[in-house]
């Protein structure tokens, strides 16, 4: 499948205001913290492997965008495993980070991630917020669909909490017994909270499993946003627009290009 360029894209489709839901995911969408993410997991799983079977090959870039990228972080864990023939007990979530368990590992892994975020701290794309500052002033409703727990985090360091309405995470989606994305629901529970269906909101995704998630959903529009994953997986994946970065769909942005 072929997402459709934005300049052959009709004008009404990015009438943003005939959208009655915009839904974020968080981490490489608004924020860079894939980066963080990809630090975390690339710093865990290489000492697992390491202390398990040192002939195992590293943890790699494609390795976090093919198996752990935007799913839930015990997902995560299981995919990457089984792509490397390991298996490993479950556990629960109450696992110490030292546990070799499922959960265990992923524990160990958010250990690492907060560990970066303080230190570091984390700051929103500027085209993100340029596009964010657009939807806001034509009133249309916004939420952050996210699988991690630790997006509320993340929306505080970086000073963009207050500016979604609703916030649907790692925490919701466990109290609320969500299936985690590639499945539709946590962004079809998050346009309902804005009072919205799939049917009259947009989903915006940088991970495949995301992307895939949007599309499951029917969604009217799911717009993929290529920080390393790559334009054709994306569109691959039910992309039907692909940007390298949200102020691309600014319509001012748009026509200062165009002039």
């Amino acid at each position: 499948m072929a997402a459709t360029s934005l300049d052959t894209m009709p004008p009404d489709v990015l009438a943003w205001e005939r959208y009655r839901a915009v839904l974020f995911d968080l981490d490489g969408v608004v924020t860079p913290t894939a980066d963080v993410h990809l630090r975390a997991w690339t710093e865990m799983f290489n000492a697992f492997l390491v202390h398990r079977d040192a002939r195992q090959p590293a943890f790699t870039v494609t390795d976090y965008h093919q198996f752990v990228d935007g799913k839930p972080r015990y997902d995560g864990v299981r995919s990457f495993l089984l792509s490397r023939g390991i298996t490993l007990p479950e556990g629960s979530p109450d696992d110490a980070p030292t546990a070799e368990t499922v959960c265990g590992l992923g524990n160990r892994k958010n250990e690492v991630f907060n560990e970066v975020l303080e230190r570091d701290g984390v700051q929103a794309y500027p085209g993100s917020v340029a596009f964010i500052d657009y939807l806001e002033r034509l009133g249309v409703p916004m939420a952050i669909v996210s699988s991690s727990a630790n997006a509320v985090k993340v929306l505080d360091a970086a000073g963009m909490r207050g500016r979604f309405a609703t916030i649907v995470d790692g925490v919701v989606a466990r109290a609320q017994h969500l299936a985690g994305k590639p499945r539709p629901d946590t962004f079809l529970y998050g346009a309902q909270q804005l009072g919205a269906t799939a049917e009259d909101s947009v989903v915006l995704e940088d991970a495949v499993s995301g992307v895939q998630a949007g599309a499951a959903g029917a969604f009217a529009q799911v717009i993929g946003v290529d920080r390393g994953a790559g334009a054709t997986n994306l569109a691959a994946a039910g992309a039907t627009i692909v940007v390298s970065d949200l102020a691309e769909l600014v319509p001012a942005a748009r026509e200062g290009e165009n002039a």
